[in-house]
């Protein structure tokens, strides 16, 4: 997946250069914010996929580092993910050219033509647009998805619109999932994603304690986004795209962190695994709840405890 990074870059893009006349130098495009690329924006992004078989494009998704509400409104909702896994699960779903925008003044006073003209026609030589049903970009949000129909008619490109994606009769919501991990209900999470909650970080070095249990873990501050609560999971441990069982604490480790400690950590034992993980990025599904966060008398304790979560991790994965 090719990636264009910022406005700047996009205005600079000369995909002719690039690639010529062949297929690979036109694009549909998706335009949105994609937070958590949850079921509604799966059926959105498998329709960009059919779009751009039909008319030979590259399937192109323009996202937003910040949430446009954050400027619009003075407040954003949490994110679900943050942007590096974002972008990630963007790929995993075959976008193959992803434009990574700033909403600054320049796109907030933007007009619907001139981000047609400029942008979609002018750089990304866009044969299509898919839009959400909701759609409103541009200056005073005047791109509504009957303005860029318009705008297609007059620039030479076909637009679609996506339906909402019902599950029990309502729009699957960044809000609904948010509150459904914040709960802890993996499961309703699930059924919303079509796929585990997750988070995602650089796995960094730790004080070892793992090791010296028996038990190495691969430490990481996990990045923006919805985590459940505290506790030990039973969790998919992700590393360049293999997947490996594995079972992770998630909270500031009572036991030796003392009690003053807020700063939530995540912990992440992977079964049969050896080799090293330091600097490495690692994403972490979070498959099962096997018990709470709790402080134990001293290591011995914490061991035999360790022992029974890694035989429950097991039995949790293998169903």
């Amino acid at each position: 997946m090719r990636l264009i990074d910022g406005l700047d870059a996009l205005l600079a893009l000369d995909l002719v250069g690039a690639y010529g006349d062949a297929p690979p130098s036109r694009s549909v495009v998706a335009v949105g914010v994609f937070d958590g690329v949850h079921l509604g924006h799966q059926r959105l992004l498998h329709q960009l996929m059919e779009m751009a078989s039909a008319l030979q494009g590259m399937p192109t998704v323009v996202t937003f580092a910040n949430h446009p509400d954050q400027v619009l409104r003075g407040e954003a909702p949490p994110q679900l993910v943050s942007v590096p896994h974002r972008l990630r699960l963007l790929r995993r779903a075959g976008v193959g050219r992803l434009v990574l925008l700033r909403f600054e003044p320049r796109l907030q006073t933007m007009t619907a033509r001139a981000f047609a003209q400029d942008l979609l026609v002018g750089r990304l030589r866009a044969r299509g647009l898919l839009l959400g049903y909701d759609s409103a970009l541009g200056k005073d949000r005047e791109g509504t998805p009957a303005r860029f129909r318009e705008l297609g008619a007059e620039l030479g490109f076909e637009v679609l619109v996506g339906e909402p994606f019902l599950l029990d009769g309502q729009p699957v919501s960044s809000t609904a999932i948010r509150a459904a991990i914040a709960r802890g209900d993996l499961a309703a999470a699930h059924r919303f994603l079509g796929r585990f909650p997750g988070a995602m970080g650089t796995v960094v070095h730790g004080e070892a304690r793992g090791r010296t249990l028996g038990f190495p873990t691969a430490n990481l501050v996990p990045q923006p986004g919805a985590l459940p609560p505290p506790g030990v999971y039973a969790v998919d441990a992700i590393v360049d795209g293999a997947v490996h069982p594995a079972v992770a604490n998630l909270g500031v480790r009572p036991t030796f962190a003392g009690s003053t400690t807020t700063e939530s950590r995540l912990e992440v034992h992977l079964l049969d695994f050896r080799g090293d993980l330091y600097g490495r990025e690692l994403e972490v599904a979070f498959r099962k709840f096997l018990r709470s966060e709790q402080k134990f008398a001293d290591a011995g304790e914490l061991t035999a405890q360790i022992a029974v979560d890694v035989a429950a991790a097991r039995a949790a994965l293998r169903g």
